[in-house]
């Protein structure tokens, strides 16, 4: 559950958002860039969705089809992504057992601004907006410090809200979707089908994935700082 503090921060950051939108519009956008410290874990081996898992017997059949469970395998892998309405900018799989520390998502923010560089001409100079979720205090302070070296504009997502970041509600949404009863040998064919998967989405799919804050800002600040969803 959200705090007072918690729906009061989420507020301001829905004022800001919405103030800086209605001032620049789809410049604001398309200026926005997106990812986390910490993002998502990609297994080996998928469960199927409700969709994917439903069976259908013969119309005069009276005897239900059984599912097995499905034994689900623990080997996975952690996934970094950064990307804006154009399409995706860094992809980046964690080694296993590696802790997300300030060196290391320093090391990212620094492939971060290459990728900026190589693929988005022009950007660093018109003023990216980096909107991310850097949870831990500490390394918060750290990521801070480089960022201002970076001359970033940083706009922080509100606490504890996933609701806010369109990393969880827009593209690994539609990924785990895809992933769904999926089987993958080894790191290297679960790797490549990711990265494929993420890069053959078209750049209308992130550009709604980013256009999405707009209404959901709005709906925020019009919960008075609550869940967008529950």
């Amino acid at each position: 559950m959200l705090t007072e503090i918690h729906k009061t921060s989420g507020m301001g950051d829905a004022l800001e958002f919405l103030s800086r939108y209605h001032t620049d519009g789809e410049v604001f956008l398309n200026r926005i860039v997106t990812g986390d410290a910490r993002e998502t874990w990609v297994t080996h081996v998928n469960a199927e969705t409700k969709q994917q898992s439903m069976a259908w017997g013969h119309t005069d059949s009276s005897t239900r089809l059984r599912k097995a469970r499905q034994t689900l395998s623990a080997r996975k892998l952690m996934v970094t992504v950064f990307w804006d309405a154009q399409g995706i900018l860094l992809i980046e799989f964690k080694t296993r057992g590696a802790t997300i520390n300030s060196k290391v998502y320093f090391r990212t923010l620094k492939k971060l601004q290459r990728a900026i560089q190589n693929k988005r001409r022009g950007l660093l100079s018109s003023g990216l907006v980096l909107l991310h979720d850097n949870r831990n205090r500490s390394s918060a302070v750290r990521t801070g410090e480089v960022l201002r070296k970076f001359k970033w504009d940083v706009f922080q997502h509100p606490p504890y809200s996933p609701d806010m970041a369109p990393s969880d509600f827009n593209l690994f949404t539609a990924m785990k979707k895809w992933l769904g009863g999926q089987h993958f040998a080894d790191d290297e064919e679960l790797k490549n089908a990711v990265t494929h998967w993420l890069k053959s989405q078209a750049a209308a799919f992130y550009a709604e994935g980013i256009g999405k804050l707009v209404k959901r800002y709005d709906k925020c600040l019009n919960n008075g700082g609550d869940y967008v969803e529950k």
